[in-house]
């Protein structure tokens, strides 16, 4: 099933999300539904928030960078309950986009390197080290489970001057190639 992609405004965005367990209703089916959900909207990563479920998880898939970045090769992974717990102090330029904020990109600074805490779809338990667009993209996706959005990390000079483009998300001005929602 493909989910709509819930769009900036939405509250589910804001909300800090919570643990789940092994138990968690259909987790299969839900994970599963996010990565379709994420190719169908040509992503490289999903935040449960971003379907409107506020739960510590979220999906990547940087392979397609595999060309230009031998560490996203193959890096296709399931994040439960994650916890970033280290971040180098060198911090790298690269500009982002969202499918939650159609039509906006913008040069962020995010740490190089991190470790994070995890576990995977079968709630095996990982701790890696991350750099490069897998670093990059797990970042992104954490962010939206702790209720932040990549524009946060903006100056507040480009943050005020992307404000109408930003208002205009939340009005439903803007255009996208996959399903969407405003939900307040």
């Amino acid at each position: 099933m493909v989910y709509p992609i819930y769009i900036y405004g939405s509250s589910a965005l804001r909300n800090e999300s919570v643990d789940i367990d092994k138990d968690y209703p259909e987790l299969d089916k839900l994970i599963d539904d996010m990565f379709e959900t994420m190719y169908a909207s040509n992503g490289v990563g999903l935040a449960a928030p971003q379907i409107g479920k506020n739960l510590r998880l979220f999906i990547v898939d940087v392979t397609p960078m595999g060309d230009e970045d031998p560490t996203a090769k193959d890096f296709k992974r399931v994040f439960i309950n994650p916890e970033i717990y280290e971040e180098s102090d060198m911090e790298v330029l690269m500009s982002e986009g969202c499918l939650s904020l159609p039509g906006i990109h913008e040069d962020v600074y995010r740490p190089e390197k991190i470790r994070i805490r995890y576990f995977d779809r079968d709630f095996v338990e990982h701790d890696e080290e991350l750099e490069g667009w897998p670093a990059r993209a797990v970042q992104h996706e954490y962010d939206h489970i702790e209720g932040y959005v990549f524009t946060d990390h903006l100056s507040n000079l480009r943050r005020t001057l992307l404000k109408s483009k930003l208002l205009g998300l939340t009005k439903g001005k803007y255009s996208a190639d996959y399903r969407t929602k405003i939900a307040k």
